[in-house]
């Protein structure tokens, strides 16, 4: 098997836009959480999120790239920027490379209806008495949906935007598996460079769903916290009173690539990606399996893959939501592959400085681990106020950590039973 490396990391988030920004905040315990400012939500049960407020994409909008504006979504956006950010960071030259060998792996999540486009299809296809009606919509002319409106569902559009950028002929995949997306995005491009399919891949994920529906969507869910603490404060995982998660929007991106080459041309590496695995629960759609089975499995099974000891594992980036249910169910699976060795074993979940970044949560959660790897630096799980019986680990609560760690594994878990780890090592020779 060839060895893969993490050469290039880019993220667009709550707390800070492009690598720097972005590990400096989280070290700092910084939060990117606040009050909506992109929409009205004063009459909305809950009216904070972990919105980006600045990035830029215009340095990205090449090859033709500036005539798609008009029609990417925001997730879209966030990914196409930190693709570019991960690809300026790895330092490769594009124009040398056979295009065929690098290969794109996305994760994403629902992809949010744009309402107002919506708008004049929807009156005009309902009734008198105010009721919609689906045989008269054919009726309404082209003209009633703006023609842009299905680019902006496609999931794989942010995959397809990317490849336009980097000349990106490659493997490709999107998955939509959730808050899991990104972490098996990553996983498979990882398997891809392996097994000689590919000698790059842009992996990671992006994803963008604070607006009116969705953050009503998730309310009824139960999902989201409605605490009324200050909003820098109510995302706090493993709290004793943590009362659901932040919802969040960003992307990760990270650029792997086959060590040989990577040695060659003199890069940086961040990391190495050593394994991964993948299971289902199984059980519930919207609660995990309060076991922590499903989740232990694909703990297991990555570390089987990476062949490394459970006792060797230094850090775990948790996927922690801030939810009564994932955190007390990701401490259960925890105890279960490490026994013992669990209460010795760090680990933190960054969703308390930037929210849930659902379907790109893993690839945020990616980016971190890498510079944990490379910088001997764990952030910290703010907002750890209230210990709690049931999760009753080493949280690195609310300050940074400096400390060595040679392995780490990171966590991601989402409806639908379905779970993901990916395992890192600090990179040697």
């Amino acid at each position: 098997m060839r060895r893969v490396v993490v050469t290039g990391l880019g993220i667009v988030a709550p707390n800070g836009s492009g690598r720097e920004a972005f590990w400096k905040a989280c070290c700092a315990g910084r939060s990117g959480v606040g009050r909506i400012s992109s929409f009205d939500s004063s009459r909305h049960p809950v009216q904070i999120a972990g919105e980006v407020k600045e990035f830029d994409l215009s340095p990205y909008l090449c090859n033709g790239l500036k005539k798609s504006v008009k029609i990417m979504g925001r997730a879209a956006q966030f990914g196409l920027t930190a693709a570019g950010q991960a690809l300026a960071d790895s330092g490769l030259d594009l124009d040398r490379l056979n295009p065929e060998r690098l290969g794109v792996a996305v994760g994403t999540g629902v992809v949010p209806y744009e309402l107002s486009e919506l708008a004049p299809a929807l009156q005009r296809s309902t009734d008198a008495r105010g009721q919609f009606d689906a045989a008269t919509l054919g009726a309404c002319g082209t003209e009633a949906i703006a023609p842009q409106w299905i680019l902006r569902q496609l999931p794989n559009m942010i995959a397809a935007y990317i490849s336009i950028l980097a000349n990106a002929q490659g493997p490709n995949c999107t998955l939509v598996t959730a808050c899991s997306a990104a972490t098996q995005a990553i996983g498979d491009a990882f398997r891809l460079i392996q097994r000689d399919d590919a000698d790059f891949m842009i992996a990671g994920g992006a994803d963008s769903r604070i607006d009116p529906l969705m953050l009503l969507a998730y309310t009824g869910l139960g999902a989201l916290s409605r605490s009324d603490r200050t909003p820098p404060t109510v995302s706090r995982p493993f709290d004793g009173n943590r009362d659901g998660f932040v919802l969040g929007e960003g992307a990760g991106m990270l650029v792997l690539e086959e060590l040989e080459h990577a040695r060659r041309r003199g890069a940086e590496i961040y990391a190495e990606v050593v394994g991964f695995g993948s299971s289902l629960d199984a059980q519930g759609i919207t609660k995990p399996d309060p076991g922590g089975r499903g989740a232990a499995r694909a703990m297991s099974w990555a570390l089987r893959d990476a062949r490394v000891d459970p006792s060797s594992v230094d850090y775990i980036a948790a996927h922690g939501t801030s939810t009564r249910l994932n955190d007390a169910m990701e401490t259960n699976a925890v105890k279960l592959v490490f026994g013992e060795t669990a209460r010795r074993l760090p680990l933190s979940s960054i969703k308390s400085m930037i929210g849930h970044l659902i379907g790109a949560a893993g690839a945020a959660s990616a980016v971190a681990m890498s510079l944990t790897l490379h910088d001997g630096v764990l952030p910290p799980t703010i907002n750890y106020e209230e210990p709690d019986p049931v999760c009753d680990l080493d949280y690195v609560p609310n300050q940074a950590r400096e400390t060595k760690v040679r392995t780490a594994i990171s966590n991601s878990f989402g409806f639908g039973g379905q779970n993901a780890a990916l395992v890192m090592q600090q990179f040697r020779l």
